[in-house]
């Protein structure tokens, strides 16, 4: 298989310590009687303990999947769902797909064979569309829990729903922190009811792993720091040239920093004393290819100290041997949707006490260890005990149309882990109705709304891909669409050359935007007489060959879907020449694009930043658009998010005024009050 790729077991081999040596080796009875004997087991453990790795292991091995049936474990990043499948793979000795398989979206590495199956837990809440009682699994383990993330909290209320119809079923869910006792009281039964004739004492216990047996100094600043990337950069050039051996992992927020960091250790290297151990620093955050996140986990060479600069992502996702030094900023990025703006702020927050623990503790997995933390004592005494959960700062839109399309009406009295805000359920549901996926009873339309919850696209693109066939582009749109599930990683430096990268997106840049830019990409990429999908063509032209690759391939499945649905591909030429109703092939894309982001509208002014369409907010085209340096009038945009204090908006497309009004009356009706 070509995944498998990407996955050499030389890479892997460092991965993880021999299972006989994992703590867990000690509690494997114990856990499995556990799990036989309550429908719900709470597995409390530090990261690198060897749960993820091990228990579905055990589990396969005494017969859980022996009548044909599977274990999923759920992870909430792709990079984990991916990493950990290919170890457990390797340790089973078969290859990857086979009994051990991974699915995330657009992905799925699994066969027939496939017994254990390693997926996100949003992947499992699509699963639960066509399978509500997820009568395919006979153990469901829910992994990180404590990170509270949206999919991860629906699926544990979905999951209490599934355990009263099938007594049979087994939840394990995993949390690294002391959150156990509130997930068993939120499955349990009340005092005095039962559930399935089980009491509260006989649905569920908690079985805690000792973990780290290393002790982790940890050093604070004495007074904060005006820059913490300039005082990271210190202190692992200090670490480097006068610590003993050991890798260090440097926690950021994003990859803007990451790059940053990299370039400024870039620039001291070169001054390191010749014939001096040499320092290799390496990129890990979740957008980062799925080869290139495999080099974080292989031994460094001789003479050479590895620098892993890491988002969150290496709190607790993936466990990376040979770190002796931590380096923490404090920070971490965030989601947070504001419902009475519709924008989803990305803002740098300092860290909880929860995940600044998380992170000393990666310290100490193979010998006593370092922490250096860049705040004061002080400011971490003054920090959150744990990390908002996601639902209560995310904008809910797809999460309500999923759970709509689950035959979950009553979103108020659905049993919440932790109940979000109301106004980002009102918000939530305004979008859905505005989009005419929600009717005005609050309920699903039919075929839209279950449409737009069955592809796996967020509603707007969703909206946007079914209403192409009216407006005879749905060939072009196909291709949007999966182009747009790249994220922003189109197009790529490959030795650091922003002049080029520049140039590059230049020559396919037209002046509609950004959409149709990237829809010009596709079509180079795909053409046999241009791009003939080759990596060397892309490296010339500044383009990620795997993300083309991928695009191609998300563009087939969405087009499966999409025939399921009996929406055939239009087989008209994709032309300027040819005018459907007197409209170009641009236009008709970017008019199909108003209907499904009208929301996302806003207008340019002589400064050369946006405001929105209620002028109460200051936009800024993102340094990807072809509006960071051209002029526009009214644009949509795919993706708003705040970096350091200012409001970006990312993948825009011209668009006329009278278009908002023409195909959101209700919507820019209500905004005029």
């Amino acid at each position: 298989m070509a995944e498998d790729d990407d996955f050499g077991a030389p890479i892997i081999a460092e991965l993880y310590k021999p299972p006989a040596l994992l703590p867990i080796a000690q509690l494997k009875e114990s856990l499995l009687y556990a799990i036989e004997t309550f429908p719900v087991t709470i597995i409390v453990g530090e990261t690198g303990s060897g749960k993820t790795t091990q228990i579905p292991q055990y589990l396969f091995k005494t017969g859980w999947t022996n009548d044909g049936s599977q274990i999923a474990v759920t992870q909430p990043r792709r990079i984990a769902a991916t990493s950990v499948s290919a170890r457990v793979a390797e340790e089973l000795g078969c290859q990857l797909g086979q009994e051990v398989g991974y699915s995330i979206r657009f992905e799925d590495v699994t066969s027939e064979r496939t017994k254990i199956k390693f997926l996100t837990d949003g992947l499992l809440l699509r699963e639960m569309l066509v399978d509500p009682l997820l009568k395919r699994y006979s153990v469901v383990m829910v992994d990180e829990a404590h990170e509270r993330s949206l999919s991860s909290d629906i699926l544990l209320s979905l999951l209490k729903k599934v355990l009263r119809a099938r007594p049979d079923l087994r939840v394990v869910v995993s949390s690294a922190t002391l959150d156990a006792e509130k997930f068993l009281d939120f499955f349990a039964p009340d005092d005095g009811e039962t559930i399935n004739n089980k009491t509260k004492e006989e649905f569920g216990t908690i079985v805690s792993i000792e973990g780290r047996t290393h002790p982790v100094d940890i050093f604070y600043l004495s007074s904060s720091t005006n820059n913490y990337i300039e005082k990271a950069v210190e202190t692992v050039m200090n670490i480097h040239t006068s610590e003993t051996d050991g890798d260090i992992l440097l926690f950021v927020t994003g990859r803007e920093e990451i790059d940053d960091t990299i370039d400024m250790i870039a620039d001291r290297i070169v001054d390191l004393p010749h014939g001096s151990k040499s320092l290799q620093p390496l990129p890990l955050y979740a957008g980062l290819p799925t080869d290139q996140q495999m080099y974080v986990f292989q031994k460094a060479g001789a003479n050479v100290r590895k620098l892993i600069v890491a988002t969150n992502i290496a709190e607790a996702s993936v466990t990376i041997d040979g770190i002796i030094y931590v380096v923490d900023t404090g920070y971490v990025k965030l989601r947070a949707y504001d419902p009475a703006l519709g924008i989803e702020r990305l803002n740098v927050v300092p860290v909880s006490k929860a995940s600044a623990t998380q992170r000393a503790g990666r310290a100490g997995r193979t010998r006593p260890g370092k922490c250096y933390r860049l705040y004061t004592e002080a400011a971490f005494e003054a920090l959150e005990s744990a990390t908002f959960p996601e639902i209560q700062r995310s904008n809910l839109a797809p999460v309500v149309l999923q759970l709509m399309n689950l035959g979950i009406q009553n979103l108020v009295r659905f049993d919440y882990l932790s109940n979000p805000p109301s106004a980002l359920v009102v918000r939530a549901l305004d979008l859905l109705f505005s989009l005419g996926a929600v009717d005005v009873h609050g309920r699903l339309t039919k075929p839209l709304g279950t449409r737009m919850a069955e592809l796996p696209l967020e509603p707007m693109l969703a909206r946007t891909l079914l209403n192409a066939p009216t407006f005879g582009c749905l060939s072009e749109m196909l291709s949007i669409s999966a182009m747009m599930t790249l994220q922003g990683t189109a197009f790529v430096t490959h030795d650091g050359n922003q002049k080029l990268l520049e140039k590059a997106r230049r020559r396919f840049a037209v002046k509609e935007g950004d959409h149709i830019t990237l829809y010009n990409v596709f079509q180079a990429f795909t053409n046999p007489a241009v791009g003939k999908q080759s990596s060397q063509w892309c490296r010339e032209n500044s383009l990620n060959y795997k993300a083309l690759l991928k695009a191609v391939s998300v563009r087939k499945q969405l087009r499966n879907y999409l025939d399921r649905m009996g929406i055939q591909e239009n087989s008209l030429a994709s032309s300027d020449a040819i005018r459907v109703g007197g409209m170009s092939m641009a236009e008709r894309v970017q008019r199909c694009l108003t209907t499904g982001f009208f929301a996302h509208a806003a207008r340019m002014k002589s400064d050369g930043s946006f405001v929105t369409v209620g002028g109460e907010t200051v936009l800024w085209a993102h340094p990807s658009s072809i509006f960071f340096h051209r002029k526009a009038d009214w644009v949509i945009y795919h993706e708003i998010q705040e970096t350091k204090g200012k409001v970006y908006i990312r993948d825009l497309t011209t668009i006329e005024m009278d278009w908002l009004t023409e195909y959101a009356p209700e919507y820019y009706k209500v905004k005029q009050k």
